[in-house]
């Protein structure tokens, strides 16, 4: 009996040998995680300009107005827009972002000569940085110089105005996302590709399975852990949608692509509404977390972790 509790686990005595050594990180998280999020829920409770001292004597006296920002948000038309604008981009982004990165990763997995070059080729986008990307689209989708609509004319098509068309701005949003992205999604993708258990397709040759039929029963099933992860993370990412719109629509045209942290900035730094923004962000974190929830409840009916 005393061996078995000398080996069951670290017990008392090694959390207390261990808190030294775990201490750092926790007084890193403390200062950097939790208390600047304690601090912006307090924010959010105010209608601080982000100019004023928040040390100063009576400042919460002077500047709180409870709930005022939460219900101001929530009973306007201009969340509701950006919140459409923002589900208008995920509907759009994520279907085709995944779509792209599992050709890409299909494409990649072929044992063909050659094949690590185009590996670093498709993975050349993500490594570009937001700004210079957007400026080189911006530039390429033109209405009247653009490399996209001179290219569609060859075909006889007239290109649309894209960034200066409040109905096609946000498609362009999510055409220059997807080439940012696809190649990062699609590694993530290949390498949960090339995990697979190659006697699944040998065994499914032998039934006379086609390359179609082992992609849908075999590939697709056994890749649904990688596919989920993608889903989880590409998801946040569209909610936390910025350095694009910023750069290549300010919101524009029309506010047809206003979204969620594209006013979170405005408001706070713009503006000079921190309370306000806080109160945005905080509603959007609420969006997210929702959202994240469904995904990890829904994904017990269609993942698959056993290879």
């Amino acid at each position: 009996m005393r061996r078995g509790k000398r080996h069951g686990g670290p017990g008392r005595d090694g959390l207390l040998r261990a808190s030294p050594f775990l201490l750092p990180s926790l007084i890193g998280l403390m200062i950097f995680s939790l208390l600047p999020l304690l601090i912006s829920m307090g924010i959010s409770l105010t209608d601080w300009n982000g100019l004023d001292s928040i040390g100063a004597a009576g400042f919460f006296r002077e500047h709180f107005v409870g709930l005022d920002n939460y219900k101001s948000i929530l009973t306007g038309r201009e969340f509701w827009q950006v919140l459409k604008n923002t589900g208008t981009y995920i509907v759009l982004y994520i279907p085709g972002m995944l779509v792209m990165s599992l050709a890409v990763a299909f494409l990649l997995s072929r044992e063909r000569r050659g094949v690590m070059v185009f590996r670093v080729i498709y993975y050349l986008p993500v490594l570009t940085s937001w700004v210079a990307a957007s400026l080189i689209w911006t530039t390429m989708l033109s209405p009247q110089y653009g490399a996209v609509n001179n290219i569609l004319s060859l075909f006889g098509i007239k290109g649309p105005g894209w960034l200066l068309d409040p109905k096609w701005a946000m498609p362009a949003i999510v055409l220059v996302s997807i080439w940012k992205d696809m190649g990062f999604f699609g590694l993530i993708l290949l390498s949960g590709m090339v995990d697979i258990n190659k006697s699944y397709y040998e065994a499914a040759s032998l039934d006379g399975a086609g390359a179609g039929t082992k992609f849908l029963r075999i590939t697709l099933p056994l890749m649904t852990p990688a596919i989920f992860y993608v889903l989880i993370v590409s998801l946040i990412n569209a909610f936390q949608l910025f350095p694009q719109i910023m750069i290549m629509t300010d919101g524009g045209p029309y506010g047809a692509t206003q979204v969620m942290v594209e006013r979170i900035y405005k408001y706070g730094f713009r503006y000079f509404r921190m309370g306000y923004a806080a109160a945005f962000s905080w509603i959007l974190f609420v969006i997210i977390m929702s959202c994240t929830a469904i995904q990890m409840k829904a994904q017990k009916r269609w993942v698959h972790y056993d290879s």
